[in-house]
């Protein structure tokens, strides 16, 4: 039995590392390797000069756009674990008349299409003079209404007797939170953290409309430029997807620990 679940197990980790391996492959051959009507497992010489041609493309900032990536994913990841926290352990917490009336508002934010805030968000954007600035790229990705709503989920099975016992010492609620609370939650805050990082790094849309200008690019907006109506750039196309990923792998492979913990994470274990 469990030669057949590590037979399905590998089965499954070659099945998800196919598309790593031809990202890779692809990138470190020629174009007209990868066009070949033959198809061979590695390029017969690995070109690495293609990484050189890669961050030198003028027409293409890779190191920039990575870095306006790196800095929108942690800030919108700060700020939502900063915000949706805080906002999670209000509802989840502190009782006041309409909280409930809260908590109904925010999870009615989750059945809005986004296409439908799409275009008053750019207008407010806009308006404010934030378009192909950093700001108009993190500052409408600070705050989730999923985010909150799976913080306060998790803070109403957090154990009250640590709370009573943080009052009893003479702290209120903010003091409990950030001295007790926090950090007895680190997995689950892991958790979410690399859930948001990961979805802000992969953003598209928004930064495609709110970036013209090609200093605010990120690297998502920066790959699609390889492949237009004009040209097609397929190596380079691969080779920077593979690099666009590294940021994602090392992130996951760094915390990867929390995932499964922080998720299932209900309470602290005795």
């Amino acid at each position: 039995m469990k030669a057949v679940r590590y037979l399905a197990l590998s089965m499954a980790a070659v099945l998800f590392l196919i598309p790593f391996y031809l990202v890779l492959r692809n990138g470190l051959a020629t174009e007209q390797e990868i066009a070949a009507p033959s198809w061979t497992f590695w390029p017969s010489e690995i070109h690495w000069e293609n990484f050189a041609a890669l961050f030198s493309n003028p027409a293409v900032p890779m190191v920039r756009s990575m870095l306006n990536s790196l800095v929108v994913a942690v800030l919108q990841t700060a700020g939502q674990l900063l915000l949706c926290g805080l906002a999670g352990y209000g509802l989840a917490r502190i009782p006041y008349r309409y909280a409930n009336v809260v908590l109904y508002f925010v999870v009615a934010t989750l059945m809005i299409p986004a296409a439908v805030t799409f275009v008053p968000t750019f207008v407010v954007v806009s308006t404010l003079g934030w378009v192909s600035d950093l700001r108009g790229l993190v500052i409408p990705g600070l705050f989730s209404g999923f985010t909150t709503f799976l913080f306060r989920q998790y803070f109403l099975t957090f154990p009250g007797e640590l709370e009573e016992a943080a009052r009893i010492d003479g702290l209120g609620h903010w003091g409990t939170y950030w001295r007790v609370v926090v950090p007895n939650s680190r997995g689950f805050f892991a958790a979410l953290g690399v859930i948001t990082f990961v979805t802000s790094w992969n953003q598209f849309l928004w930064p495609l409309v709110i970036a013209q200008d090609q200093d605010a690019w990120t690297v998502q907006v920066a790959l699609s430029t390889f492949l237009t109506a004009q040209s097609i750039n397929v190596h380079e196309l691969f080779l920077a997807a593979a690099v666009s990923i590294a940021p994602l792998v090392i992130v996951f492979v760094a915390m990867q620990r929390f995932l499964v913990r922080g998720v299932t994470e209900t309470g602290i274990k005795g």
